[in-house]
């Protein structure tokens, strides 16, 4: 039996890698703002928000009160939010420059299981159940999604990752604008051109909505970046998908050879 003939009998029980590691995006200032937007932040009911929040160059921000913001400050139009801004432009297209590891073009994240690297869209992507990032053991572990138009998540959905990792090493590179539905329990970092909407009690348990041109429009929702307990409730160590299948396959191999292996005739005694 060949090698491809091999792989292409387990490729089932593996998870898909984008083979290849992703690189880091780094966000410069905008890393410390949890929510920042290009011309308004608008809010309704009792959001929380751990970290900056700010909006350059437009002014407007409001709902807050009733919404809170902890672990940070709120910066209207002022040096830090523009900086930010001007950090965020080149985190963005750091992200969009990185070379595509996997196409998952018209697949729906939901139901997928993924290792780090690079997975690109050529235009929508749709976020519909739960997604599960596998970081390898790797607590670090980079995973870039490159959308080219929007990213739009049904209501109740998740990210959720196994064998360690955590959400600010994740990043979604939005060529348009990106919509949480309803209660969705989201990861990462949202890299958005124009602008983000976080539906009634939807959250970014570790991770940011950074738009660069338009609005983040929030509704009783939590966002949070890098701090103690970033890391999602719902991480789980289990072991590498198809390693038991490739172990069981190289056992029965091994049997298998020597089973079939010649005998050598014993010498004869004189």
């Amino acid at each position: 039996m060949t090698i491809s003939k091999i792989a292409w009998i387990l490729s089932p029980f593996f998870t898909l890698s984008a083979y290849g590691s992703a690189i880091n995006v780094n966000l410069g200032i905008a890393d410390s703002f949890a929510v920042l937007a290009g011309s308004t932040v608008t809010n309704t009911g009792a959001t929380t928000v751990n970290g900056n929040l700010g909006v350059w160059p437009g002014t407007a921000i409001t709902g807050f009160p009733p919404g809170m913001v902890t672990g940070g400050m709120i910066h209207s139009a002022d040096a830090l939010a523009m900086q930010a801004q001007t950090d965020l432009v080149t985190a963005f297209n750091f992200a969009a420059g990185q070379p595509c590891g996997t196409d998952l073009t018209g697949k729906n994240l939901g139901g997928l299981n993924l290792t780090p690297g690079v997975y690109c869209f050529a235009s929508s992507a749709q976020l519909t159940g739960t997604l599960t990032l596998n970081a390898l053991g790797d607590p670090n572990a980079v995973f870039l999604f490159q959308i080219g138009s929007t990213l739009t998540t049904a209501n109740g959905s998740s990210v959720v990752f196994t064998n360690g990792g955590q959400g600010d090493s994740v990043f979604y590179q939005v060529g348009s604008s990106a919509t949480l539905g309803t209660t969705t329990a989201f990861q990462g970092n949202i890299l958005a051109l124009t602008s983000i909407t976080l539906n009634t009690g939807a959250s970014i348990g570790c991770g940011r909505a950074l738009a660069r041109n338009g609005a983040v429009t929030l509704d009783t929702n939590s966002i949070s970046i890098d701090t103690l307990g970033c890391e999602t409730s719902a991480v789980t160590a289990t072991p590498e998908p198809g390693t038991a299948a490739l172990l069981g396959l190289g056992c029965s191999l091994g049997f298998a050879i020597y089973r079939r292996r010649p005998r050598l005739s014993r010498p004869t005694s004189r």
